[in-house]
């Protein structure tokens, strides 16, 4: 079983929630990312989302695309990403692992380099933001050779075929987006039909569903769980703690350990 695997089954047998950070590696430098990283993981999640800094983000809103701009102007880039990878994956054997980025990081190194980085670094899960379905399949051949598991999204307007090939493809978990858009914390309207898409993935035998964009209240991930997702995701709010407090590492530290104990609490 993969990482991804092992915490379903956990939490399954312990009637209780995923929840999942994301954050853009290296913001804003190295040093104190990894610290966030470590706060992440002491105060409850179960696993990480990461992503790697670009600068032409597609689905990220303002927040997460200043971040990715702090990390690059301070000079960072997939190398660093990496190295800060395997720095936490020696720290932490057992905390699964995803990424989240766009197809030009896997592009430009091959993705038989990308890939074996991954392995190499101990990453489980990779979702390509910009890969549509149609072209997934030459990324997952190359990620299966490196036992990387390859994670879809699930977009609220999914007809019943489109959920079926994402059934079919996503391991690791399912990534359902709340609403059509780019990520944010301050729009947390949510899709209407999530119930519907939620049960027709299920029916499909999907990989563990997790429901992200707009999550940023403990209540949120409540309303998740009770659509039947396994759990959720949450960025944007993430990442508004980190720029908050960009003067006072001390400050966002206290500030990220409370918002993530409040979250996890939800999913019990």
């Amino acid at each position: 079983m993969s990482r991804f695997d092992r915490l379903f089954a956990t939490l399954k047998a312990k009637n209780e929630g995923a929840f999942v950070p994301f954050v853009t590696l290296c913001d804003p430098d190295f040093e104190r990312s990894f610290e966030i990283i470590e706060t992440l993981i002491s105060n409850g999640v179960d696993a990480l989302e990461l992503g790697f800094p670009f600068s032409d983000p597609l689905l990220d809103g303002p927040v997460i695309q200043a971040a990715n701009k702090r990390a690059l102007d301070a000079g960072y880039s997939t190398d660093a990403c990496f190295e800060m990878i395997g720095k936490i994956r020696a720290k932490y054997p057992d905390i699964p692992i995803g990424l989240l980025l766009c197809a030009n990081l896997v592009f430009v190194p091959t993705q038989d380099v990308f890939f074996k980085r991954c392995a190499e670094t101990g990453v489980d899960a990779v979702l390509i933001a910009d890969v549509p379905l149609l072209a997934a399949d030459e990324f997952i051949q190359t990620a299966k050779k490196y036992a990387i598991q390859s994670v879809f999204i699930c977009p609220p307007n999914a007809d019943q075929a489109t959920i079926e090939r994402i059934a079919n493809l996503t391991e690791g978990y399912t990534y359902l987006v709340s609403r059509a858009g780019v990520t944010s914390a301050e729009n947390q309207a949510h899709a209407s039909n999530l119930d519907n898409l939620v049960e027709s993935l299920k029916r499909s035998n999907s990989a563990p569903i997790l429901q992200g964009f707009g999550i940023a209240k403990p209540e949120q991930v409540k309303e998740a769980l009770a659509l039947g997702c396994d759990g959720a995701i949450s960025g944007s709010a993430i990442v508004k703690i980190i720029e908050a407090n960009l003067a006072n590492q001390t400050q966002l530290l206290a500030e990220l350990a409370e918002f993530v104990q409040a979250m996890k609490r939800a999913t019990k």
